[in-house]
């Protein structure tokens, strides 16, 4: 038994003073310091910090490891001329991307306080690194392919990488997961196939949707930068699926839809009654030229994610939070602020499924401790500070074990 004291603790209830956590690998009590120390009488006390303040672990619910190695080989601005150049050099940034690549980026993430992310993987690369990162990790398999003649070759690999994914030991804090690549990169046969995967093992379940206004384009109309993109690269010029068809495929399994940016109120409202989330990602969105997600607008859950090093500059979750309190302008900040750090905590763990993101009893002992350069004069302000002043985190701890 230990027991973590600070100034501060994060709940569900708000921030609250003067309080302190006994936990094993799981919350077992929150009170005072005195009242913990008569409960549990041979705990280790670990005293943080001055003005700090514990949080939950923080979840990073959307991103991609095998683009790692890209610092300036892609080109930013706009979606399809980044999309072109994903293609061009593909094959040397996926070849530079090694083991070690990306295990420094999940340590990276791991200072930013990041205990849980969603690892979206292509080709099954990250795998063997996943296992061995201390993070709790939703691996989620990806599909992609829209050419009807290799439907079975690529679904056929799909399931060998979910099963690989379901073969991992306990201790590697793995949950195998189902993403599915775009509307456009994915035929509706196995698109389907692949959605009664997730529903059959009840699977986490993700897709990219509408994050470029070229993307909606051709689904729509056929038309546009990605018509193309399909003639020059794929020898086709209709469109495998529409909006519609696309979005009524995950009818029956709730899904995490990425970006978003491009949806319109109808497309969002059927969304959220369908009781779908959506992984916000606000540096991605500005960094390819997408458009700005209007959250002040949505009726449904969401989570603030970095996406992939191919798309951004760091998958540091503090300098996504505060691209979005920048992003998010006409949102009154200490609202924004309160709001956003729901949004990496109890919401993200609600869209995954896991038994964390919240300081409560039973949930796991996932914390991450933070460090104020200052006594707050007001404390309603704390989730601005937070999100203003840290950089990285103080300390990490994933069930119960301290990692930072």
């Amino acid at each position: 038994m230990k027991i973590l004291v600070a100034d501060y603790i994060y709940t569900p209830n708000g921030h609250v003073k003067d309080q302190a956590l006994a936990f094993t690998d799981t919350i077992q009590a929150i009170d005072t310091l005195e009242v913990l120390e008569k409960k549990y009488p041979h705990a280790e006390i670990i005293q943080t910090e001055s003005h700090s303040v514990i949080y939950p672990g923080f979840i990073n619910t959307h991103v991609h490891l095998e683009f790692s190695a890209n610092k300036t080989s892609l080109k930013y601005g706009s979606f399809m001329p980044w999309l072109d150049t994903v293609i061009e050099h593909r094959e040397d940034l996926v070849g530079k991307c090694d083991n070690a690549v990306m295990m420094d980026e999940c340590e990276a993430m791991l200072r930013s306080g990041i205990t849980t992310f969603g690892a979206i993987s292509s080709f099954g690369n990250e795998l063997e690194v996943c296992e061995k990162t201390p993070q709790r990790v939703v691996f989620f398999n990806e599909l992609i392919g829209s050419n009807a003649m290799y439907a079975d070759m690529l679904y056929g690999d799909f399931m060998e990488r979910v099963q690989a994914s379901m073969s991992c030991k306990k201790e590697a804090r793995i949950t195998p997961a189902v993403a599915i690549h775009s509307p456009y990169s994915v035929h509706p046969i196995i698109l389907q196939k692949a959605v009664n995967v997730a529903k059959q093992h009840k699977l986490p379940l993700s897709a990219h949707f509408l994050e470029s206004q070229a993307e909606r384009e051709w689904l729509e109309k056929g038309e546009g930068e990605l018509k193309g993109f399909f003639e020059k690269y794929f020898k086709t010029s209709t469109p495998v699926t529409n909006i519609q068809e696309f979005m009524y495929a995950f009818d029956t399994y709730p899904t995490h839809f990425t970006h978003c940016v491009q949806a319109n109120k109808v497309e969002l409202d059927y969304l959220a009654q369908m009781g779908h989330t959506i992984a916000h990602c606000p540096r991605s969105n500005r960094y390819l030229g997408c458009g700005r997600l209007a959250i002040e607008d949505l009726d449904l859950p969401f989570s603030v994610a970095t996406d992939g090093l191919s798309s951004n500059d760091s998958l540091s979750i503090f300098d996504e939070l505060r691209a979005a309190l920048m992003l998010h302008n006409d949102i009154p900040i200490q609202e924004l602020s309160n709001r956003l750090l729901k949004t990496v905590t109890a919401d993200a763990a609600d869209i995954l499924g896991l038994n964390c993101g919240k300081i409560a009893v039973d949930k796991l002992a996932d914390f991450a401790v933070i460090t104020l350069p200052e006594t707050p004069k007001r404390e309603e302000e704390l989730a601005l500070w937070t999100i203003l002043h840290t950089k990285e985190v103080s300390e990490v701890y994933i069930e119960g074990i301290k990692y930072v």
